[in-house]
């Protein structure tokens, strides 16, 4: 038991000593290739076997033929460990080299084609998450693409609506100032109306940019979505008679809810104008709210004939009014962009979709439960 000892003792001695020559060596070549760093462990494997072998052999006193035998058994596994972990590192080289330059394609088309050669595991799973960047990455692309392409359709309405209401501003002016006008209290009157569409403009602008800038400061306070409700049908009913539009607000339940009060008010008033500009004479625009689980939810549907299935996506996106809503009565297309800021500082959701005859704009705000349970 104690020569055995003794053997293994030497034994670890002498690998030891090659293991940490070995570990010396790869610290100096640590960025070299994979292939140099491969070749580098096989030789400290072969090299610490053979440190061991002619240490224990030296050790056990055989004679030199036997010593002889030995090495040589132990030189030509080293000779083919070596041979063999040089193939397998050009063969890893090689297969990382084909990622590289699969890589190389994020700077020039922004897109990924992982490498149809068999590659390791981990290359295998770098390929991958590669692709999902690029998918990821191709779809950032694409909503910067279409936020540029809103901005610049918001930029033109913008200049559109201001210059038309300016001009007849101007000309409007210019008649009362040369005194050709036979009916002033009509212009004074046309004026006015044309200065408040000018200020709720610049009201859009400057609200949506408090959004954007997340600097909408709220101050929620405990009501009832029944109040919240008949207060914006209220204020939207003057328009709906001039459009000859019915509204509707029959299925309103009393659910306390914590929000901004001038705020929600806001977004319903949005949601009817909307709806009441958009739906024929002798229509209806219908509210509601009812309660799920954990929320409320507050609808408006209209009579519009519904939105294309291609716009639905783009419905609340800054400046958008549809392909056939370019008229100074659409506004500047920031309407349901403010909705959905609004809504999302109160942590919840907006979305739309098409109905029979219309499509339903709803609201969804949670409910935060009090100790009795409401």
């Amino acid at each position: 038991m104690r020569d055995f000892l003794l053997i293994a003792l030497f034994a670890f001695l002498g690998a030891a000593a090659a293991g940490l020559l070995g570990a010396c060596v790869l610290r100096l070549l640590r960025h070299r290739s994979v292939a140099v760093s491969l070749t580098v462990v096989a030789a400290v494997t072969v090299l610490a076997m053979l440190s061991g072998t002619l240490v224990v052999a030296q050790a056990m006193f055989l004679n030199s033929h036997d010593l002889q035998v030995v090495t040589t058994v132990v030189a030509m596994a080293a000779i083919v460990s070596l041979a063999t972990a040089l193939l397998l590192g050009r063969w890893v080289v090689a297969r990382s080299r084909e990622l590289v330059r699969a890589a190389r394609t994020f700077g020039e088309d922004g897109s990924f084609a992982a490498p149809g050669s068999a590659a390791t595991a981990e290359l295998a799973e770098l390929s991958k998450e590669l692709e999902a960047t690029s998918a990821r990455l191709a779809a950032s692309r694409e909503r910067e693409r279409a936020l540029e392409t809103s901005r610049r359709e918001l930029v033109a309405w913008i200049s559109h609506d201001l210059r038309t209401p300016l001009a007849g501003l101007r000309a409007m002016s210019e008649a009362l100032e040369d005194g050709v006008v036979q009916d002033p209290e009509r212009y004074f009157k046309q004026i006015r109306t044309e200065v408040d569409r000018l200020n709720e403009m610049v009201g859009d602008l400057f609200e949506l940019s408090r959004i954007h800038a997340g600097a909408l400061a709220l101050a929620p306070t405990r009501m009832s979505v029944y109040d919240l409700v008949g207060e914006a049908l209220a204020g939207a009913d003057p328009l709906a008679r001039e459009h000859g539009v019915r509204l509707v607000g029959d299925r309103v339940e009393p659910v306390p809810v914590e929000v901004d009060g001038k705020e929600m008010t806001r977004v319903l008033a949005n949601l009817l104008v909307n709806a009441i500009r958009r739906t024929p004479a002798d229509g209806t625009v219908a509210v509601a709210a009812e309660r799920r689980a954990g929320s409320v939810v507050l609808s408006v549907t209209d009579g519009c004939g519904g939105i294309p299935e291609e716009d639905l996506p783009r419905v609340f996106d800054t400046g958008w009014r549809g392909s056939q809503a370019r008229t100074p009565p659409a506004g500047a297309g920031l309407g349901l962009a403010i909705v959905r800021g609004i809504v999302e500082a109160h942590e919840g959701r907006a979305d739309v979709r098409n109905v029979t005859g219309g499509c339903r704009f709803e609201v969804t705000l949670p409910v935060r439960t009090g100790p009795s349970g409401e």
